[in-house]
């Protein structure tokens, strides 16, 4: 419940920036170190995850569950049909994606995550994913 308020509490406050000019030399080593850092920081920035980095990680996720075939998952795999897994399996499977990729999943939504495309779907349009 405490990773769903901040969100919305970070919302509220964000104080707005106004762009300054800066007289010091953009490629002075300091200076470039600075941004960089400050860019890596940043919680929603450009850097959003590329639709093959999700395929590979979610299908590692997979295959790295000790009650699963490594050499049948693919990304068209189903939980159950194709793997032989029950529920439970696919809950914590849905478990380990989201500690993989630092995301709460609502219970609403990982109840219909039970194959590779839905939750390689579901994690390629978050936003916070990382």
């Amino acid at each position: 419940m405490a990773a769903a308020l901040r969100p919305a509490i970070l919302r509220h406050l964000r104080i707005p920036a106004q762009a300054q000019s800066l007289a010091v030399d953009p490629s002075a080593p300091i200076l470039s170190s600075f941004m960089n850092r400050i860019r890596s920081m940043s919680s929603h920035g450009d850097e959003h995850l590329t639709h093959e980095e999700v395929v590979d990680r979610v299908i590692d996720v997979v295959k790295s569950y000790p009650k699963v075939d490594p050499s049948k998952v693919t990304p068209q795999v189903h939980f159950q049909k194709d793997l032989g897994l029950d529920s439970l399996d696919t809950v914590e499977i849905v478990m380990a994606l989201e500690e993989e990729f630092k995301l709460e999943i609502p219970d609403k939504e990982a109840d219909k995550i039970d194959s590779c495309p839905l939750a390689i779907e579901y994690i390629s349009n978050h936003p916070m994913a990382a």
